[in-house]
């Protein structure tokens, strides 16, 4: 056989059935990703002492309610734009939102300063599954896990920030 039979015959027999396996396999998992941009419906983000979660937004109304430093309530109509809602998408799969457990809630039931730790709830809602977590800011759980939770808040809020900046102007 000379070299360039050789060559042809690993190539055919190695090398091509592996690529081909290879695209068959990744196709798959890329194709039935639970979360896809493109099936995304609506987000949800509520927070507030215990129990209470009277700030809340939700991206398919566009209902947006706070309680600002003066304690009132201010209630407003704001809407994500498809940027703001892709960029939260990305984030939370970068931080792995999608692997959060359900509920990150703390037994201590002591308040500070004699107000209840904040309770926030996460909401990502597509065609074919929802993910929804609710966390306690004194939850004591794996510090990752814990960071990536303080993280993502902190990325709605800054998304709700800017947004609602653009509205007043």
């Amino acid at each position: 056989m000379s070299e360039k039979t050789k060559k042809i015959f690993l190539a055919l027999t190695v090398i091509v059935p592996f690529l081909m396996y290879s695209v068959y396999y990744y196709a798959g998992i890329f194709k039935n990703a639970p979360y896809k941009f493109t099936e995304f419906k609506s987000f949800v983000f509520q927070f507030g002492n215990g129990d209470s979660l009277i700030n809340k937004y939700n991206s398919t109304t566009g209902d947006y309610q706070y309680v600002n430093n003066h304690d009132s309530l201010v209630k407003m109509k704001l809407y994500l734009n498809k940027s703001e809602l892709l960029y939260l998408h990305r984030k939370a799969a970068d931080l792995g939102f999608w692997d959060f457990p359900s509920q990150e809630l703390s037994n201590d039931t002591s308040r500070i300063n004699g107000v209840k730790p904040p309770r926030y709830l996460m909401e990502f809602n597509y065609l074919h599954k929802n993910k929804k977590v609710i966390f306690d800011a004194n939850y004591i759980g794996p510090q990752k896990l814990v960071d990536a939770n303080q993280q993502m808040i902190k990325e709605i809020q800054s998304v709700l920030g800017e947004a609602e900046s653009r509205l007043k102007k």
